[in-house]
């Protein structure tokens, strides 16, 4: 099973709180912490709150596919006012 580490200021964007809430939510559910290298505590997530930090990730894929869609369809949308109709590329027939 994967490990996923985190701030406790990442943990409180996952559960809606600050970063002291988190702090005492690791606490309250005994999650492992550590120091890192770079000074910060980091929490390792059990496979509750895994699973909640992967059904954000597949959220934000879901917006940003529908955010990717609507781009495309202004896009075909600008092209088809841009294109020049027939009329205009017809020259004098006689």
């Amino acid at each position: 099973m994967p490990q996923i580490w985190m701030t406790y200021d990442e943990l409180g964007a996952l559960c809606g709180c600050g970063a002291m809430e988190a702090r005492d939510r690791a606490i309250h559910l005994s999650l492992d912490r550590r120091k890192s290298r770079d000074g910060m505590t980091r929490v390792k997530l059990d496979p509750a709150l895994m699973v909640e930090f992967f059904a954000s990730i597949r959220e934000t894929d879901f917006d940003l596919d529908l955010a990717i869609e609507a781009l495309q369809n202004t896009h075909r949308q600008m092209a088809g006012l841009l294109a020049p109709s027939e009329s205009r590329n017809r020259r004098g027939v006689a």
